[in-house]
């Protein structure tokens, strides 16, 4: 690592998105992966979807090993200024509308998937009683 820590925004790691020059944020410090980029196991498609964000829960999720993150120790560039950097957003699921009784079409099919089957069954009960040979 550098004696001095430079402090880069997030605007600035943001832009090194590319193959050519590719940088990532992980747990607040950032890195100029674009050596390594053709050597990475998952391939530099897995890099660059990390660029442009905070890249740590990427990183954590795969569980690398200790080798891999010594490796880190050489593509360190300096920190980010955690001010810069967008808070993440959380989930918020779509509104559900609410179930409506009153449709008349959903309802009409759902009473004949109960009704046609047992007017069949009932149809095939009376044609073996009239048929039936006694």
């Amino acid at each position: 690592m550098a004696s001095e820590k430079k402090v880069l925004g997030f605007e600035e790691v943001s832009q090194h998105n590319k193959t050519k020059d590719c940088w990532l944020i992980i747990s607040g410090k950032v890195y100029d992966v674009t050596p390594f980029m053709d050597d990475h196991p998952g391939g530099d498609e897995v890099l660059l979807s990390s660029t442009g964000k905070d890249a740590t829960n990427d990183f954590e999720d795969v569980g690398h090993s200790d080798t891999a993150r010594d490796m880190m120790e050489k593509y360190y560039i300096g920190e980010i200024d955690s001010s810069t950097v967008p808070a993440t957003r959380t989930y918020v699921a779509p509104v559900q509308p609410a179930y409506n009784q009153d449709k008349t079409p959903e309802f009409i099919i759902k009473i004949l998937q109960f009704l046609v089957p047992i007017m069949i069954l009932g149809l095939a009960l009376v044609v073996r009683q009239y048929t039936k040979k006694e």
